[in-house]
């Protein structure tokens, strides 16, 4: 049995578009959240800042239908399959919200750690708690104790995984990664095919 436990952002690293930007197109929001997705990427608002604010501005929008948007989002198709093979080891660690992602992260088989909220007939009530990536590292690192951990991300919302986890990998599948985290990692990878020769390594 591989030791290694694989832990991927989801937005950018998994998807080939931002999943949040795409939400925001289809129901008319574009202008606010290129704003946003701008600022918090950069890194010149936080990711829970930046949540809070997304979360007001899509809360009336019906889950069911955030939930559609993201399941037609295109996954990068080996990496996807790389999960569903591996998916006792796999992760998924996101800022996004649990009720908007479920559908998601079924398909995919795996284990997944997110913000959470409370729908209420259909549509989101409350933003209950914001995840902090380093926690789920350390949730992880408790119940698989001599098991090493490699995070895998691109935004400077993955930075603190990548302190928390024994090795980490800057993924510009989608887009750059953002410098800090190239400076963190111990691979920075901008092709598919490199990092499936990556994963079938680790």
């Amino acid at each position: 049995m591989n030791k290694n436990l694989l832990c991927f952002d989801l937005d950018g690293t998994l998807t080939q578009r931002e999943l949040l930007p795409m939400i925001a197109n289809e129901v008319g929001l574009e202008h606010e959240f290129e704003v946003l997705t701008k600022l918090t990427i950069e890194g010149t608002i936080s990711f829970e800042e930046s949540l809070r604010l997304r979360f007001a501005i899509l809360r009336h929008v019906p889950v069911s239908v955030v939930q559609d948007i993201i399941c037609r989002a295109s996954l990068f198709q080996q990496v996807e399959a790389f999960i569903q093979r591996n998916k006792d080891r796999c992760f998924i660690i996101t800022g996004n919200l649990d009720v908007w992602i479920r559908p998601l992260m079924n398909r995919l088989g795996c284990q997944f750690f997110s913000s959470t909220a409370t729908e209420q007939n259909g549509i989101l009530s409350t933003l209950d708690s914001i995840l902090k990536k380093s926690n789920a590292i350390h949730q992880l690192r408790a119940l698989h104790p001599g098991r090493d951990i490699i995070a895998f991300g691109d935004g400077i919302n993955d930075y603190p995984m990548f302190e928390a986890a024994d090795r980490s990998v800057a993924i510009g599948l989608t887009h750059r990664p953002v410098q800090d985290l190239i400076a963190k990692s111990n691979y920075v990878i901008y092709q598919e095919e490199s990092l499936c020769r990556l994963l079938n390594t680790l």
